[in-house]
């Protein structure tokens, strides 16, 4: 058996993917924090190439905006032809327009471009409670607004475009969305930043783009910070990016909102101004890695162990059929006393992880170990007789589990739980290819536990672990990120180990 040098689950030729190419046409901001500031900030933090047409210049800072010019709108002509003559244009991200000679303007560009990707963030009332836009020039927006494939405004703006109160719950907020949508047949993102409370929801209303009006929300905590200017800026052009690569806004709107938190979060650091400060676009970069980067670090300790592997007589004898029944009753009763261990590390990095999304991840995980994978486990065994005595390699293996989450490192727990999402993803790939090449036998005795190993289901869930593992070693310290790949390559051995079992204690 072959292996090639990247991994069938979790390609890692990063460079070949393409770099979006996002315009934001918006209004500027001096101090940095908002406007085509911040979306230029945002569009390089999600890997994107960015460029501005600016519609308006603005005198402001953290503490609020002073002045706002407003420059002939056939320059912003030009802005915008310059652009389209020469380069090609992913996605669009539309903010402060200023006026209605600006904003019809920005309408015909669009409907003569048209751009794949149009979000609008209606910028019309800033954080600080500013008017950014002219009552005069509202209902010119409202043309503009059919051409968005999502509009994102914040709670105050949607009210205003509804000509209602601003809600003051999340029920009245959705609903408002809902209408909103329904209105004008796009995607609108209704966001719980301005309402009370610890929890800070997001809601993505009809991401089909039909009037049957789905939902999704996408819970999150609040952040506690008075440095929240340019949020909504941040939010829309990052969303606008990361849609280019996935062309899905409920995956859009689950990889950018932990970032946005954890640019709220840190946003401490930057020590800009007096008022409401800008928040930290690039906070995952100080560790210097890419993304993915990490991952391919991990990658390369797996790999000579996937080799040992692969020339096991257990993986060999699972491939061709002829593993003595023995030894594969051994391995699945071991498999299912590892599983009850994984299944509380599983859980330990549940109630470790940072966000909603990673917690249910976990917590999906450990109920999966209980679950659907030791049922395959029981329907063997049931009709077998196998040890129920915890085998050296397998108590070894969960005591170092074990031991790794002692550490309260959330980093260090995902490194060394990973290998058995990523190594049994890759050799049940492996082998299961092999055994369809060899003419799928359906006589094999071994074809059950080879589709369980090579399910997409199990291969998608392996790459989620590899990029929360992948985000948790860019947010980690120099020395957690060592003690990372040190719990990762253990696991590695101990996997190798555990495979080889059968063969020395059945």
């Amino acid at each position: 058996m072959t292996t090639s040098p990247y991994p069938a689950i979790y390609p890692l030729n990063l460079s070949r993917r393409s770099i979006p190419r996002v315009l934001s046409i918006a209004g500027s901001d001096p101090s940095g924090g908002a406007g085509i500031q911040a979306d230029l900030k945002s569009i390089a933090a999600q890997g994107g190439y960015g460029m501005a047409a600016i519609t308006a210049l603005t005198a402001q800072n953290t503490m609020g905006v002073r002045a706002v010019h407003v420059p002939p709108v056939e320059f912003l002509r030009q802005q915008l032809d310059a652009i389209g003559d020469d380069i090609a244009v992913d996605a669009v991200k539309v903010g402060m327009l200023g006026d209605v000679a600006v904003i019809n303007e920005v309408r015909a560009w669009i409907e003569k471009a048209r751009p794949a990707v149009v979000v609008i963030d209606p910028v019309m009332v800033a954080s600080s409670g500013d008017r950014l836009l002219r009552e005069s020039s509202e209902s010119a927006l409202r043309e503009l607004l059919p051409l968005a494939d999502l509009i994102t405004p914040n709670l105050p703006e949607l009210a205003v475009l509804l000509g209602e109160p601003e809600a003051t719950d999340w029920a009245a907020a959705l609903d408002q969305g809902k209408r909103l949508a329904a209105e004008y047949g796009n995607t609108v993102l209704v966001k719980g930043g301005h309402l009370a409370g610890s929890e800070c929801p997001d809601a993505l209303v009809n991401t089909t783009g039909l009037l049957g009006q789905d939902v999704i929300e996408v819970a999150g905590a609040r952040v506690e910070t008075e440095n929240s200017h340019g949020t909504g800026c941040s939010l829309s052009s990052a969303l606008a990016t990361v849609q280019v690569r996935t062309g899905n806004w409920e995956a859009s709107l689950r990889e950018v909102k932990p970032w946005l938190l954890q640019a709220l979060a840190t946003s401490d650091v930057l020590g800009v101004g007096h008022g409401k400060g800008p928040v930290h676009h690039f906070h995952h970069l100080h560790t210097g890695l890419q993304r993915g980067e990490f991952a391919n670090v991990l990658w390369q300790e797996a790999l000579p162990e996937l080799e040992a592997i692969y020339g096991l007589s257990f993986i060999q004898g699972i491939q061709s059929g002829a593993l003595d029944e023995t030894e594969f009753t051994y391995y699945l009763a071991q498999d299912a006393l590892y599983l009850n261990g994984y299944s509380r590390v599983l859980a330990r990095a549940g109630a470790l992880a940072p966000t909603e999304e990673e917690q249910l991840f976990w917590a999906r995980g450990s109920q999966m170990c209980l679950e659907v994978e030791s049922e395959l486990h029981r329907n063997w065994l049931s009709t077998r007789t196998a040890t129920t005595i915890t085998g050296p390699v397998t108590k070894s293996y969960v005591d170092h589990l074990l031991a790794a989450t002692s550490s309260g490192s959330y980093a260090v727990v995902l490194a060394a739980v990973l290998p058995c999402y990523w190594l049994y993803a890759e050799v049940g790939q492996q082998l299961h290819s092999a055994y369809i090449d060899d003419g799928a036998n359906p006589a094999h005795p071994y074809a059950a536990w080879l589709a369980t190993y090579a399910d997409e289901g199990f291969a998608a869930a392996t790459r989620k672990a590899i990029d929360f593992t992948d985000a948790a070693a860019s947010a980690a310290s120099p020395r957690e990120r060592e003690a990372m790949v040190e719990a990762f390559r253990q696991s590695c051995r101990y996997e190798t180990a555990f495979f080889d079992a059968p063969r020395l204690y059945s």
